[in-house]
């Protein structure tokens, strides 16, 4: 795949509390979405930062109101998460993808690779 230089200037949801009642409304949503602290940033190898995940839903059957509520409830064996959520606050922001298709028009697994591995090149390695 041969991507040309894009210059999108996309702007995330305002962030929200890591709990269900935030959580729910989400189903049927495809995007991206990131959970972070709200505390204690990670010492990365590059510097700090709060960022903890950054994960995608493809599918409406698989949302991101799916996919955060696995990671709630432990169910995803994300273990990093569950114990995070129990010591402290955690947030979580998305992008809808269906805000993005007129203007991005590559899959959404491109815009995942995008984030991740520019959060590779700012902080040194992936997200914990």
């Amino acid at each position: 795949m041969i991507m040309e230089n894009v210059n999108l200037k996309i702007f995330f949801e305002e962030p929200k509390r890591f709990d269900l009642q935030n959580i729910k409304p989400l189903s049927g949503i495809i995007g991206l979405y990131f959970i972070f602290l709200t505390k204690t940033e990670i010492a990365y190898p590059f510097g700090p930062s709060k960022l903890i995940y950054i994960g995608m839903s493809e599918k409406k059957t698989n949302s991101i109101g799916s996919r955060l509520t696995g990671h709630f409830d432990g169910q995803s064996g994300n273990i990093g998460l569950t114990s995070y959520r129990k010591s402290e606050q955690i947030n979580f922001t998305y992008i809808n993808f269906d805000m993005l298709k007129s203007v991005w028009k590559y899959r959404i697994e491109d815009l995942e690779s995008y984030f991740i591995l520019d959060f590779v090149k700012q902080f040194g390695v992936y997200p914990i």
